[in-house]
């Protein structure tokens, strides 16, 4: 195997590796991680070759410059940010070649908020316990479990795959700062008084400042309970809607804590978390009451725009 490297010269706001996460552990405490928007991370592997596992990018709002020392080929997806390799404006959601000592500068980001590097062979930083995903509470995976700082360097493999520039359909991305996110009630939606759950699904409410990869802080009208007290700690997913005392709910992401005692009002859907992923602090949220039913089939259609490419891919 013929590895190269990628040198960060400037590291962005916040840009980490990522992989799909550290699933299996929970219940020992170890927390998940991974992509914001791990449907974007996907595509950005499948577009270089790799299996949707392994590591790439993921870059937020104000993207890295990096300089790239290994021929190879890299793909780019989810959020739209201007982005340039020595100088030339290179796609979206398509894969393309690079050379050794070539610069990938991102400029102003256009749309969205986080993209997803995908590098043919993955970054390959140590593994810590079955994943590479950086968790930066615990300090965890990626490199030295951080964000990325310049001077950095991240071993890759050295390696191109034919037929670059195949352009994918991504992520439809929330528009003007704003995406509606279907719900599912439960599963301690009997807390809270019945006119929460209205209040939930007819009113936006504002990712607060305080927001960050473990959680999104939500302001708007609070949800109150009927029930005082606090439950014993469960399990949390990604997605989880907890409402602590006060009535101001909390949107569980990629870095969540394993466990909460806060009831959950909701829980957003499988399918919508990539659009919530793309969401940054001062954009707002719409929530629409869904059923399990509705959920389902949702998923399935979004798994099927990855599948449908992957067989395109395949054919060609």
């Amino acid at each position: 195997m013929t590895l190269g490297s990628l040198e960060i010269v400037r590291p962005g706001l916040l840009t980490s590796v990522q992989d799909l996460g550290r699933h299996g552990q929970q219940a020992l405490g170890v927390p998940v991680a991974g992509p914001m928007d791990a449907f974007s991370h996907r595509l950005a592997n499948q577009l270089v070759g790799n299996d949707a596992d392994a590591a790439t990018l993921e870059v937020t709002l104000i993207g890295p410059e990096i300089v790239i020392e290994a021929d190879t080929t890299i793909a780019i997806a989810g959020a739209v940010f201007e982005v340039a390799c020595d100088g030339r404006a290179v796609p979206m959601d398509a894969s393309f070649d690079v050379r050794r000592g070539q610069r990938l500068k991102f400029g102003r980001v256009v749309q969205g908020a986080r993209a997803y590097i995908g590098i043919a062979g993955g970054v390959l930083t140590p593994s810590v316990l079955g994943s590479r995903a950086t968790h930066l509470v615990s300090r965890m995976g990626g490199l030295n479990g951080r964000a990325l700082m310049a001077g950095d360097r991240l071993p890759v493999r050295a390696r191109t795959i034919p037929g670059p520039l195949r352009k994918a359909a991504g992520l439809t991305l929330p528009t003007g700062g704003r995406a509606r996110l279907r719900v599912v009630p439960g599963p301690q939606d009997a807390w809270f008084h019945a006119d929460a759950i209205k209040t939930m699904s007819g009113v936006s409410f504002r990712i607060s400042p305080r927001s960050n990869r473990m959680g999104y802080r939500l302001q708007g009208p609070p949800l109150p309970r009927v029930r005082d007290g606090e439950l014993i700690s469960e399990p949390v997913g990604m997605g989880a809607i907890q409402v602590p005392g006060a009535g101001e709910p909390i949107l569980l992401m990629a870095d969540r804590q394993t466990a909460g005692g806060y009831p959950k009002i909701g829980h957003v859907i499988s399918a919508d978390l990539p659009l919530a992923g793309q969401l940054a602090p001062g954009d707002f949220i719409e929530f629409i009451l869904c059923s399990r039913r509705e959920a389902v089939a949702a998923l399935i259609a979004r798994e099927r725009q990855l599948l449908r490419y992957a067989g395109m891919r395949s054919a060609s």
